[in-house]
């Protein structure tokens, strides 16, 4: 199984093969709007405004799996919407740890260790994919979307 034969559900349950971003440069992050971590949003859409004309995105993957994500599909929407002004895709509300672990996370894990564990910690982990599908690095929650850039533009 590789990166591109996962379908998942945008934000408005519509479904999305990821197939549709082969050879492109990939975010991939859990998000969460209650988080303190939420304010990385801007960055980035930062990141996407600068670099989706040389085939970059990020893809957003709402969770409540750390207690910080208590709205539905629509609320989330709104709120990127309307205080973060995201543009980027978003995705339904997923599990991205325990027993009821989305997919796509469970292979991203496997595909890049966190520092001492596989499992995602908190909102915000990120993995910067290459053109190929390859998950390139992972970055704790704590990194800013400003420090992936140099790692993100090598790539470009």
């Amino acid at each position: 199984m590789n990166l591109y034969d996962f379908e998942l559900n945008d934000i408005k349950g519509d479904k999305v093969s990821l197939n549709e971003y082969l050879g492109k440069v990939l975010l991939i992050v859990n998000t969460a709007t209650e988080c303190g971590y939420s304010y990385q949003l801007e960055g980035f859409q930062k990141l996407f405004n600068s670099y989706k004309s040389k085939g970059f995105t990020v893809l957003a993957f709402p969770s409540d799996s750390f207690k910080q994500e208590p709205n539905d599909n629509a609320e989330i929407q709104n709120k990127c919407s309307a205080l973060f002004n995201i543009s980027f895709p978003i995705f339904e509300k997923i599990s991205v740890k325990g027993k009821d672990i989305n997919q796509l996370f469970s292979w991203l894990i496997n595909q890049k260790r966190g520092f001492l564990t596989k499992s995602i910690k908190h909102n915000y982990t990120k993995f910067l994919v290459d053109r190929d599908g390859n998950v390139v690095k992972r970055y704790a929650p704590h990194v800013k979307p400003s420090k992936i850039e140099s790692d993100l533009k090598a790539l470009l």
